[in-house]
């Protein structure tokens, strides 16, 4: 039973791994706070996608998806709610793209690190969802409460590591001083593809209903 149990925390842990790895909001958020503010803001929104991540997977063990299902109208509500602040997210970074790189302007537009890690993941009903999706598909109907924990810890260990690697590599010298070069065409790039998620969130919230 035991061994059952490890080999199913290992496999949801790797499932949930690749879903991380894959680049979307919460990689371009790490990647540019990283390169224009310091790695220690990039880790520090790396763990506010931890932080989030436990909210998140602890909801969905909680049976949220359920909730969502039964009332579509409030997972349409925060799908709207996280596409607003993407897009928010997206017009700050491309409308600063021209000015010089100032920290604490910088720092002071989208708020503390941590803050805007955690929103950009609570931002994201569909976590919740594929939690759910996954939890149902590949857990026991009764869960004891060790490996509740253990789920929670691994997979949003998997979300603070990842990213802050990411952070650790974007906001290394080399990758600083190309930014420092580049920096209107990448903010504006990077203002675009956040814009681009955020709207296709808000159009994906018609099937909510």
């Amino acid at each position: 039973m035991a061994t059952s149990s490890l080999l199913t925390l290992l496999s949801i842990g790797l499932i949930q791994l690749l879903a991380v790895i894959s680049p979307g909001p919460s990689f371009l958020i790490t990647a540019r706070t990283a390169v224009a503010q310091s790695r220690l803001d990039g880790i520090k929104v790396a763990l506010g996608l931890g932080a989030g991540t436990v909210i998140w997977s602890s909801a969905a063990l909680l049976g949220l998806n359920a909730v969502f299902h039964a009332v579509p109208v409030l997972f349409m509500g925060m799908k709207v709610a996280g596409a607003l602040f993407l897009l928010y997210i997206a017009y700050m970074i491309f409308r600063h793209a021209a000015e010089p790189l100032k920290i604490d302007v910088e720092a002071g537009a989208v708020g503390n690190p941590f803050v805007k890690g955690f929103l950009t993941q609570i931002a994201n009903p569909k976590v919740a969802v594929f939690f759910g999706s996954i939890f149902i598909a590949m857990l026991p109907a009764e869960v004891p409460l060790w490996m509740t924990v253990a789920l929670i810890f691994i997979v949003s260990f998997n979300e603070v590591w990842w990213y802050s690697a990411v952070s650790l590599f974007f906001g290394s010298g080399p990758v600083r001083a190309f930014y420092l070069r580049a920096k209107v065409w990448i903010d504006r790039v990077t203002g675009l593809f956040l814009g681009a998620l955020g709207l296709r969130l808000l159009w994906s919230a018609r099937d909510a209903l």
